[in-house]
């Protein structure tokens, strides 16, 4: 399987980024030399799936959808699980990736395990991808990318806040899953990914989060970026008992063939090219 930087598909300036999970997909076709998104899409499963159910969606959305019958200058597939963790780069070594993943996530032998440097935050991203999906992916197209979508997230936010001097907390929303990331003065200072079911959940982890970072709802800034809008449970709860909330938007000034939602939705499709 090879899945190295895209050095082939160079006849177009149209790229692909597909973002993939067990609970949907959702896949963006760029113009990078308009800087003009001609396609976003997003589709949610009815269930949560296997990665082999998972494998035939992927080809059915190839099988069923024109505009992905066309030649991409560049393709990269972005893998949304919970199968990751971050490493120092000064303590990683590519001899111990199951040692770094065992501790908090279930997985086994068979597993296929990868990595993302992430240079910006001086870090490895230790993950296990969706081997199969990948597999396809090469063969109907040659040399793609893909990285972990936490890799996405983090070098998203601390190119954003790079030259911030204000501690701010994010909050990347999914449908079951959310992301917290601290970031002060540049710098990541706490990451992590938790489930959830019901806003009690959510509140329940933002609450024990920032009383373990030491830091107080009256001033610190919530920033929520991906699956949220302000009439939404979660942003009421969370504006209940934080009384700094925003929402932010991507790095990017593409421009849209069709405007989506609002500024802060697709925020990992959107950042990965």
């Amino acid at each position: 399987m090879a899945t190295t930087n895209n050095s082939t598909h160079n006849t177009t300036h149209i790229e692909l980024s597909i973002q993939i999970s067990l609970s949907g997909l959702s896949f963006c076709i760029l113009n990078s030399e308009t800087q003009e998104v001609e396609v976003l899409n997003h589709k949610d499963f009815k269930k949560h799936e296997t990665p082999y159910r998972l494998l035939e969606h992927v080809k059915s959305l190839f099988e069923n959808e024109t505009c992905l019958q066309q030649e991409f200058s560049n393709i990269q597939i972005i893998h949304s699980n919970e199968l990751s963790t971050l490493v120092p780069s000064p303590l990683f070594s590519k001899d111990r990736l199951a040692d770094y993943l065992k501790y908090n996530s279930k997985i086994l032998k068979s597993d296929f395990i990868t990595f993302d440097a992430i240079e910006i935050n001086d870090s490895i991203n230790v993950y296990v991808p969706y081997v199969n999906v990948n597999n396809f992916i090469y063969e109907q197209f040659g040399e793609f990318t893909f990285k972990h979508f936490s890799t996405v997230l983090i070098e998203s936010i601390l190119q954003i806040e790079k030259n911030a001097d204000q501690p701010k907390l994010y909050i990347h929303v999914g449908p079951k899953n959310f992301e917290i990331l601290s970031v002060a003065t540049g710098m990541l200072q706490f990451y992590n990914s938790f489930e959830y079911s019901s806003k009690e959940d959510f509140i329940y982890y933002l609450l024990f989060t920032l009383e373990q970072l030491k830091l107080n709802p009256e001033t610190i800034p919530l920033v929520f970026v991906g699956d949220i809008e302000e009439n939404s449970d979660l942003y009421d709860i969370a504006y209940k008992y934080v009384r700094h909330v925003s929402f932010g938007k991507h790095k990017n000034n593409f421009t849209f063939n069709k405007q989506p939602k609002t500024q802060h939705a697709e925020f990992i499709i959107l950042n990965s090219f």
